[in-house]
């Protein structure tokens, strides 16, 4: 079954009766904000730009889609959903490039890509909350926050129950730029990931110019999801 993005409901209050966003209330554990099943899939349009010196870039928009085809259990008995993520330039011939993995975790979902494990989430999720994502890695302490929860807008479509998280927002302006955030639609599972980071020139003839050495922009965005 699958449901196009535009397709989404909006509540419609009845009239006389305050339409609050108390009527719908938060699943106890938070975890329908990503959902995990087999079948289940999602089709984002990604743009993404890559430096890899200055005047040499390379830019250009294509289809991600990832499903989740298999379940396992780790050695601690774990429930681990792997997914497998295609790439299309037209949204109809598909490649596949690769597999990760999501794990529910106590409190907390595990994303496990490119050798890299962080934590996205945390459950029951609440404005403000923050955690660090690196807590079940080596690397040092990476904070991630919820700096949103509630309606939620991406282009022309609207998700009346979403959660923002804010990973990293930061510009010196002279050494590199790091903007970083995942959004999660409930019911629906992560909607939007933007990835921006880059490295500036940092020689004496171009330092604090805002010229960028190297780095990579990636955005996604959904604009299909369901279950097969």
């Amino acid at each position: 079954m699958r449901f196009p993005v535009q397709i989404i409901c909006i509540a419609i209050c009845i009239p006389f009766l305050a339409c609050t966003e108390t009527e719908k209330p938060i699943p106890a554990s938070g975890t329908d904000y990503q959902p995990l099943k087999i079948g289940l899939f999602w089709k984002y349009k990604v743009s993404e730009n890559l430096i890899f010196g200055e005047n040499d870039n390379e830019s250009g928009t294509f289809f991600y889609r990832d499903q989740i085809e298999s379940t396992y259990k780790n050695a601690e008995n774990e429930e681990v959903y792997v997914l497998t993520r295609s790439k299309s330039l037209d949204g109809a011939d598909w490649e596949v490039q690769g597999n990760y993995a999501l794990l529910l975790r106590e409190r907390t979902l595990i994303r496990f890509i490119e050798n890299q494990n962080t934590v996205n989430l945390v459950f029951p999720p609440s404005l403000g909350l923050n955690w660090d994502s690196n807590i079940y890695s080596a690397k040092e302490a990476d904070e991630f926050k919820i700096d949103l929860l509630g309606s939620y807008n991406l282009d022309e479509q609207e998700f009346p129950r979403s959660l923002k998280v804010l990973q990293e927002e930061a510009d010196d302006e002279i050494t590199f730029r790091d903007n970083r955030y995942m959004v999660f639609a409930e019911g629906i599972g992560m909607i939007e990931e933007y990835y921006e980071v880059y490295t500036y020139c940092s020689r004496n003839d171009c330092l604090g110019q805002l010229i960028i050495d190297t780095g990579r922009l990636t955005h996604l965005k959904i604009v299909e999801y369901g279950q097969n």
